[in-house]
């Protein structure tokens, strides 16, 4: 009997020191699953919450065509793109500074929208003429964008854009006005009728003339008028949509048509640094209605250009338009004498005007 008294306490004291070994021992720590944080979600592009407020001022007031035709709609379409995100204030020419000082202010920030041309005409971005509207040039705002934009053989918008950026702006609009034209107390049959004749013209304007014969006078806008009427010089070049707003019905006899410019484009540039202050979904909403505005204001434009015709010949005048073999002269002379002008004036412009031969050519229009 002792004996199994004696085993069963051994037994029991073995049992005794397992549990208080067991209770000694630290409970393992049990492992949580691994999972990865979540990554953040890519924040959403979008309408910012801020309004951009723009001041525009073109180098022409409202009695200008490309106020009411190529301006108004653009700022319309620029504000409804971005949501009211953009909203741009429209002044004449001369409220902030001159209309010849609008392309350089907007440059330096003191404007922050421009509107005009971008030419020698005013002296500061000659690649401009590679979008106002060569000499005998494209025929209609169909030819100018493929030209342009459309066809990535030629994209002659890239150098103008470039040169654009290099003077602190970004080009962002564009309209073709329509056919450049001379009108005239004389009549124009043949390029030698301009042969002798005093007329205002500027810029790229005047390249032209002096090719034809003619001789070239410089005169702001608002002198045009008396100085027909009073014989000083014998017409002027102008965008046909616009003679009506200039009255020059009444001191002009012709209208020379198609235009030494068929297709005369106005552009719009926006100061480099506000461009660059808006978010990439306000430049991309801007950039997107690019070519939708330029047809809706060409347009606008052509339809203008009929009616102005209309005034004048009501008014007693008459519009000449050349024969398709002296068109073809006036090309060919265009190209050989005014074009390697505006070459002449930058390396972009050079390379524009290379590009710009081969359209023609591929057209047939240049051999």
């Amino acid at each position: 009997m002792k004996k199994y008294s004696l085993l069963v306490l051994v037994l029991l004291l073995v049992f005794s020191i397992s549990v208080l070994a067991g209770c000694s021992e630290k409970p393992k720590a049990v492992e949580e699953p691994k999972t990865e944080a979540p990554a953040a979600a890519p924040a959403k592009a979008g309408a910012p919450t801020e309004v951009t407020k723009w001041v525009m001022q073109p180098c022409f007031d409202s009695s200008d065509a490309g106020w009411g035709l190529g301006v108004v709609p653009w700022i319309k379409a620029v504000e409804e793109a971005t949501e009211g995100t953009v909203k741009i204030e429209l002044l004449p020419a001369g409220s902030i500074t001159s209309g010849d000082e609008a392309f350089g202010a907007a440059a330096a920030g003191m404007i922050d929208v421009y509107a005009g041309w971008a030419t020698v005409y005013g002296g500061e971005m000659p690649e401009g003429m590679l979008a106002f509207g060569m000499a005998m040039g494209a025929d209609n705002h169909e030819e100018a964008w493929e030209a342009m934009w459309g066809n990535p053989k030629y994209k002659i918008g890239d150098i103008v854009q470039k040169a654009a950026h290099d003077r602190n702006l970004h080009w962002a609009g564009w309209t073709n006005q329509g056919p450049n034209a001379a009108f005239t107390k004389f009549p124009v049959n043949k390029l030698e009728d301009f042969a002798g004749h005093k007329m205002r013209a500027g810029g790229p304007q005047a390249l032209f003339f002096e090719a034809m014969g003619g001789a070239p006078v410089s005169l702001p806008g608002s002198e045009i008028y008396m100085s027909i009427r009073l014989g000083t010089i014998d017409g002027t070049f102008w965008d046909t949509g616009g003679i009506d707003d200039m009255k020059f019905q009444e001191v002009i006899k012709y209208a020379i048509m198609p235009g030494w410019a068929p297709a005369q484009h106005q552009e719009t540039f926006i100061n480099l640094d506000a461009w660059n202050a808006l978010t990439d979904w306000q430049r991309e909403k801007i950039d997107g209605i690019f070519q939708s505005s330029y047809f809706e204001t060409s347009q606008l434009h052509a339809d203008g250009v009929q009616e102005a015709l209309d005034i004048l010949v009501q008014s007693g005048g008459e519009v000449i338009t050349l024969s398709d073999s002296e068109i073809e002269r006036m090309r060919v002379k265009s190209v050989e004498e005014v074009w390697p002008k505006v070459a002449d004036k930058s390396e972009g412009a050079a390379k524009g005007v290379e590009l710009w031969k081969l359209f023609l050519k591929d057209k047939g229009k240049l051999k």
